[in-house]
């Protein structure tokens, strides 16, 4: 719809709208991560901001936004020598998480700065939200080196194209914000650490407040235009007071006090690195200035400390978000914190999610009463996996209660042989467009990364029928050559994990458990996408379908009970079936089989042999596989190492698996890949 959501009509959602508002008062404090579950307004929120932000004063015809009053001398539209200005509303860019590098950043038009000297540039997405909003929603979904580029961008306020020596820079500053549902996977700690602030966002469980918020949708679904004409008075006074608060921001003081308060909570936490002491003091200074004052309090300080340190505090995936706001009061009272006794109205109202003295959302036209925000506002942690035992299953005996995993440790490097061509990643080789080159080709549609060598020697034995004599080269389109690329890619990481009575002693359980946790860390790191797959009784489950989202699988691990029989053949045919699945969804992402088990099969006539035949279904889809060997004890059958066998995988003991181990040291998954090569 052409007229956007009013920001003053959202129902709730104060951390979500204290976040954006603080960085439409100082965009320096680095932009906001927005949290949270699908349906909970987190791309409405962003769309509205935009109508609140001042307009912006720019150079007639400049691509690149350039304000008048201090234009980029580096600009490629300029030099803008004495330029006029005109004012325009703030833009909002929006980055489709499936946007190429080149649409992001802007291109180069090789063939005319080859063959004519021109500099054609041609600008990105970068460009078009210079001095404005840049939205990235499902930002956790963006391609790893789209993501560096645009943080890379955003912390430098230029971007910078450069192609075989030509390099172009232009201004690139804006307010970015990005939505994501954790479900769908997390994003890297190390790029989570460039957003300034993170929001949790949920729905609420107050009757009134949802039964608000779907009558107010529906209304401006009927009449857009009219639904925001009623709310055109808050979102005028909204827009005055983010006036006022930018004005007053220069004028804020931090005294050493609560800069004490700053660095003591950073250090508390653990936090990495000197970006959240600074993040936390811009986000203080600009609750001041929202709050209408010239002094940094310690409630400043704590609001500024639950948006700025839950995402930095976490040292893996399967830590959960979110700071101990206890220890939070007790590290401020011991610098100094007891002495300010914060105005009743300020920012945060004395809670830990509190809206920062925004408008309430009760006054609007037409509007009841709202319900007081509580404890329903604040983001929980859902816990929708069983705490307890999962059902016992008919004929299934000696079902134990779940056993807590043991610590995780870094795994060996385990990889899909051959030469793919799936989704950026770390863990197998591929062909990409980032990485190191490996030779040359014609291009394929659009030129993007130039091999210069081998345009020249293409061009090169043309240059007399082209008419040239003398020094230079003349180069045509038909000349030019793509570079090809080897990198990395992600792969889909199946396990299959044997609950059955054989592997439930508690202390091999565990261990058991923290070897598979281990490998799901470091899936995580290599950006795969896992799926889990457990069998026990007379049956195999899918309990997670393949997704990005590994504490989802790390999760269901956790509560995983054991007890029952060993069918090795259900849990191999189950897999065979998901990756036959996946392979019509995203037939360039190859799969890695592994199968945790000590490989006693029971159940059924003859479950040795029925384990085998499945087995041999995956050996002939060429699925690479793993089996990590559970038998323990001092008598050992070998039956993991011969499951791997006809797998055509490769066989590891618990211990092998560390990294750290010199014995069986496993770099690649031995097997047959018909589809990688």
């Amino acid at each position: 719809m052409s007229t956007p959501y009013p920001f003053t009509a959202i129902v709730g959602q104060d951390d979500l709208r204290l976040g954006l508002l603080l960085n439409a008062v100082s965009p320096a404090v680095g932009g906001v991560l927005v949290r949270g579950e699908k349906g909970t307004a987190k791309s409405t929120a962003v769309r509205a901001l935009a109508a609140l932000m001042p307009e912006v004063s720019v150079v007639p015809g400049c691509r690149f936004s350039c304000d008048p009053a201090s234009p980029d001398p580096a600009c490629p539209d300029g030099p803008h020598e004495d330029a006029s200005g005109v004012s325009r509303p703030a833009r909002t860019v929006e980055l489709p998480i499936g946007a190429s590098e080149d649409r992001l950043v802007g291109a180069l038009d090789i063939e005319r700065v080859l063959s004519g000297g021109v500099k054609a540039f041609e600008p990105g997405l970068l460009a078009a939200a210079n001095r404005g909003i840049l939205y990235v929603d499902e930002v956790n979904l963006l391609q790893d080196h789209l993501v560096d580029v645009l943080l890379d961008a955003s912390a430098m306020g230029a971007s910078y194209v450069e192609r075989e020596g030509v390099s172009v820079r232009h201004a690139a500053r804006f307010l970015l914000v990005g939505t994501m549902n954790p479900e769908e996977g997390e994003l890297r700690p190390q790029l989570l650490d460039r957003f300034g602030l993170t929001v949790e966002v949920a729905a609420s469980r107050e009757a009134d407040q949802r039964v608000e918020v779907v009558r107010r949708r529906l209304a401006y679904e009927d009449d857009p235009a009219g639904f925001a004409a009623r709310w055109a008075d808050e979102e005028a006074q909204l827009r005055t007071r983010i006036m006022a608060a930018r004005a007053l921001l220069p004028e804020v003081r931090l005294d050493d006090k609560a800069l004490r308060q700053i660095a003591a909570t950073c250090a508390a936490f653990e936090v990495d690195g000197m970006r959240a002491d600074i993040v936390m003091a811009r986000t203080a200074t600009a609750l001041a200035a929202w709050a209408g004052r010239t002094d940094v309090l310690a409630e400043d300080v704590r609001q500024a400390a639950l948006l700025a340190l839950p995402h930095r505090r976490r040292r893996n995936p399967f830590d959960a978000p979110g700071l101990d706001e206890d220890k939070l009061d007790d590290m401020l009272e011991e610098n100094g914190g007891g002495d300010d006794d914060p105005e009743p109205d300020g920012p945060g109202g004395g809670g830990g999610g509190g809206g920062g003295g925004l408008p309430p959302q009760g006054d609007g036209p037409d509007t009841p009463p709202q319900p007081e925000s509580g404890a329903d506002d604040t983001p929980g942690q859902p816990d929708s996996e069983p705490s307890g035992p999962a059902p016992s299953v008919p004929g299934q005996g000696g079902e134990q209660q779940p056993v807590r995993a043991g610590e995780p440790f870094r795994t060996k490097m385990l990889s899909v042989p051959g030469l793919g061509e799936g989704a950026a990643g770390r863990r197998s080789r591929a062909r990409t467009e980032h990485g190191r080159t490996t030779g040359a080709r014609r291009p394929q549609g659009a030129l993007t990364k130039l091999h210069l060598a081998a345009t020249v020697q293409a061009a090169a034995p043309h240059q007399r029928a082209r008419g040239r004599s003398g020094p230079g080269l003349v180069v045509r389109r038909d000349d030019l050559r793509q570079a090809t690329r080897e990198g990395r890619e992600g792969n889909l990481v199946l396990f299959v994990v044997d609950a059955s009575g054989s592997m439930a002693a508690r202390q091999r359980m565990g261990a058991v458990k923290g070897a598979v946790l281990s490998l799901l860390m470091d899936a995580y790191q290599r950006r795969d996408k896992v799926g889990l797959i457990t069998f026990r009784g007379r049956d195999a489950e899918l309990a997670l379908p393949p997704t990005s989202s590994v504490d989802a699988a790390a999760a269901r691990l956790e509560s995983l009970p054991t007890g029952g029989r060993t069918p090795v053949a259900a849990g191999l045919l189950k897999a065979h079936d998901v990756l036959r699945v996946e392979r019509l969804r995203d037939p360039s992402r190859r799969a890695l089989l592994v199968v945790v088990t000590d490989g006693r099969a029971t159940g059924g006539p003859d479950p040795v042999a029925l384990a085998a035949r499945a087995a041999r279904l995956h050996a002939a889809d060429g699925t690479a596989s793993v089996v990590v060997d559970c038998e323990s004890g001092p008598v050992r059958l070998g039956l993991a190492a011969s499951l791997a066998g006809e797998l055509g995988g490769t066989a590891v003991t618990l211990d092998e698996l560390r990294a750290e181990s010199i014995a069986g040291l496993v770099k690649d998954v031995r097997g047959t890949d018909r589809r990688a090569a």
